[in-house]
């Protein structure tokens, strides 16, 4: 399928949900809609085609030491989820460096490094043995928090998705097939700030790994082909100012480069 039919298929369904039922394809797609959005793209690494992002997942405090900087016991939590809006997504190709925007209203901005898996199908209560046949492919992003706004309205009991779903909060780099990388359940993954490292730790080191996460994931919500989930970050997170330059890494994926403007 190429870049256009994958385009045509994702405005087929959001015309179908807008409706409230299934339209026949030619219906949906010469229906007539009083605006036209756009949908969220991530390119996909040996092809010409991009992958749709339906839903954006990310797991809280998902390897020991950071859930004790945040002020959590890992081994009394279950696993924990939030979502982040499609258009958090903000891709960087690597090679390069993108320019990332100083968020508003915050004033204690954060960077968190996070293996990114992608999935090509889904279900209810999919079991941990057969998740991975559900990931088409793994990439590296960054939840990026503003985190006074985050510890703040979890002080006041309220909802923090002010702190987490914002405009291009989910910086994400291409999306590497499993059939060139293979399941990583294992590696390097790291974060620079200004050249100096920040985070530092192994993917084996996660609580819950990447087929778990999908299975709980899977009790609460029917998981569909274009969810991505974030699979949680290592301990040292912190802030970053105008000017800064963040790269980031995990083996056998290419490294990230963000200056913060």
């Amino acid at each position: 399928m190429d870049r256009r039919s994958l385009i045509e298929t994702t405005a087929t369904l959001g015309l179908g949900a807008l409706a409230g039922c299934a339209l026949p394809g030619n219906a949906a797609k010469t229906a007539r809609t009083p605006f036209e959005v756009p949908g969220t793209f991530v390119p996909i690494v040996g092809s010409d085609m991009a992958f749709p992002v339906r839903r954006i997942y990310c797991i809280g405090r998902n390897y020991a030491a950071h859930a004790r900087e945040m002020g959590s016991d890992p081994t009394r939590e279950p696993p924990f989820f939030f979502q982040k809006p499609t258009d958090a997504i903000q891709n960087v190709a690597p090679g390069g460096i993108a320019d990332h925007p100083y968020p508003t209203l915050t004033k204690n901005y954060h960077y968190e490094v996070e293996l990114v898996a992608a999935l090509h199908k889904g279900g209810l209560n999919i079991s941990p043995a057969n998740a991975l046949e559900c990931v088409y492919g793994y990439s590296l992003g960054l939840d990026m928090t503003r985190r006074d706004l985050q510890r703040a309205m979890g002080d006041e009991k309220k909802p923090w998705e002010i702190g987490k779903s914002f405009d291009r909060s989910a910086p994400i780099g291409p999306i590497h097939p499993v059939a060139l990388v293979g399941h990583m359940v294992q590696g390097s993954i790291w974060l620079k700030v200004n050249g100096q490292t920040k985070q530092s730790a192994n993917l084996n080191q996660m609580i819950w790994n990447v087929a778990e996460q999908i299975s709980k994931l899977s009790a609460a919500f029917e998981l569909m082909a274009g969810d991505i989930i974030y699979s949680g970050t290592p301990e040292n997170v912190g802030p970053v100012l105008r000017g800064d330059r963040i790269e980031c890494h995990i083996d056998t994926l290419p490294n990230l480069s963000l200056q913060i403007v």
